[in-house]
């Protein structure tokens, strides 16, 4: 990786930390790290979204003072111009109480034609408009007047100070320009500075695994409850944050990016998306009332990228009953990816409340046996 980290704590006024692999939150291990192995699958050099080929992730996290602890996270399926060249995707909603820019286009025409972007809630239109901007300035798009940009979001209001919609167009040209392929950061960095998982600090986490020749990978932005459960063991039982004193958290939303280079339909990939789900059962999710559950999953297959000089499309694809190997390991990249945002982000303070990080030397007590 090329890029480099500064690590922020406070600044005068809202800066943009570049997404690196360098390790921004100390010692902190990832879940595989630590001695606990989700799953059976073998996963991918960096175990991460990036190991799809073509694929890259871009952070930038936003602090400022006692009260900002926010940020912008991007994917993208390949290096150039996604307008140009756009990938089969699909989008499956588990639970509705969010906001995804663009998923109506995406679930009607099948196709990806932007990079991904993550952040708060109260920041989408911000960064929907910086994200516009940036499709249509990109050289080949002199004559675009219609493009469809992908935003979702989370809400990381108890530890930002979310009305001041401090996410910029500046910070969203950062995370793009800093978008790499290799080894990704993880934890409290871009889009999950402020966010909570479980009633922990959760963020960012990615995992992938391989499979007949294929790789699927996840990226996760977690903020979501329930009751808390690693590698089966239910580890909210025995461990609770602020000690048992504080109720079980139960709302929140988890964003899930699925990208593979199988050669998969919309269709299928829509049917990949809802697998997606199931790592996040694994991991205790109640899928509660304020929740917004949401999956993007596309194909980086060169042979299936859209072209608009293109009177045809369409390639060979995998068959219906080759899916089940890609389904399950959906499963399992997600839920190490959502361990990952965990287990990598550091405890976390902002707005007047602070979040503990998980305690992982308690957690291996229980789990690792």
């Amino acid at each position: 990786m090329k890029s480099t980290l500064f690590i922020l704590l406070t600044c005068s006024s809202a800066c943009a930390v570049p997404q690196t692999a360098t390790h921004e939150n100390g010692d902190r291990p990832r879940v595989r790290d630590a001695g606990i192995v989700i799953g059976e699958m073998p996963t991918g050099k960096h175990n991460a979204i990036t190991d799809v080929e073509g694929v890259q992730v871009g952070h930038a996290t936003v602090v400022r003072g006692d009260d900002v602890r926010t940020g912008v996270t991007v994917i993208k399926p390949h290096g150039g111009n996604l307008y140009q060249e756009k990938v089969p995707a699909a989008i499956f909603v588990m639970n509705g109480y969010g906001k995804l820019v663009g998923s109506s286009q995406v679930a009607e025409l099948g196709e990806l034609e932007s990079p991904i972007a993550l952040t708060n809630t109260l920041n989408v239109g911000k960064v929907m408009d910086a994200m516009v901007g940036h499709m249509l300035d990109l050289p080949g798009n002199e004559k675009v007047r219609s493009v469809n940009v992908v935003v979702g979001e989370t809400n990381d209001g108890r530890l930002n100070d979310i009305r001041g919609r401090h996410v910029t167009a500046a910070h969203v040209a950062s995370a793009l320009k800093s978008a790499a392929s290799g080894a990704v950061t993880e934890g409290a960095v871009g889009a999950g500075k402020g966010t909570i998982c479980y009633g922990w600090k959760g963020g960012i986490g990615t995992s992938s695994r391989r499979t007949g020749g294929y790789t699927v990978g996840v990226l996760v932005q977690t903020n979501f409850g329930g009751r808390l459960t690693i590698a089966g063991v239910p580890v909210y039982k025995k461990l609770r944050p602020g000690r048992g004193r504080e109720p079980a958290h139960e709302d929140g939303s988890c964003m899930n990016v699925v990208a593979t280079d199988a050669p998969l339909s919309a269709r299928n990939l829509g049917r990949l998306a809802r697998r997606a789900i199931a790592g996040m059962t694994r991991t205790g999710s109640s899928f509660s009332n304020g929740s917004g559950d949401y999956v993007i999953a596309f194909s980086t297959a060169k042979e299936l990228r859209i072209r608009p000089s293109e009177r045809t499309t369409g390639a060979p694809v995998i068959a219906n009953g080759q899916m089940s190997r890609l389904f399950r390991a959906v499963a399992e990249a997600t839920e190490e990816a959502i361990l990952n945002s965990m287990f990598r982000a550091e405890t976390t303070m902002g707005s007047g409340h602070t979040v503990r990080a998980l305690p992982i030397e308690e957690v291996k007590k229980l789990v690792v046996k």
